[in-house]
């Protein structure tokens, strides 16, 4: 899932929906760890109500070294980091090093306030 954290989908996925999937689905969240009730997941994951989780976001990060969802077999844990790609990168280089010409130059863009 990849949902914008606020007050409607903070908690968004709990017990019951882990329990809605089948036995073999996977949980994937690349967006905000507060959406899924954390403690619900590392439930689902340890008793198998599903087949694992696969986690770019955590309620609280980085992740502490001692923390449940590291000691899970079933869980594919990365730092945050889903978003980096060579194209990711192609882009916000370029664009840092245009905002720096074009400020050099007297004309920045994407000026958030005059």
């Amino acid at each position: 899932m990849h949902l914008v954290l606020s007050a409607r989908t903070r908690g968004l996925v709990v017990d019951d929906d882990l329990r809605a999937m089948k036995p073999d689905a996977w949980l994937v969240n690349t967006s905000r760890g507060p959406i899924v009730d954390e403690d619900a997941l590392i439930r689902a994951c340890r008793d198998g109500v599903i087949a694992g989780a696969a986690l770019d976001v955590f309620d609280q990060e980085p992740l502490p070294p001692d923390h449940a969802l590291r000691r899970l077999p079933n869980t594919v844990l990365t730092p945050h980091v889903g978003y980096v790609t060579t194209e990711t990168f192609r882009v916000w280089f370029g664009e840092v090093v245009e905002d720096i010409a074009a400020f050099a130059a007297g004309s920045p863009v994407r000026v958030l306030s005059a």
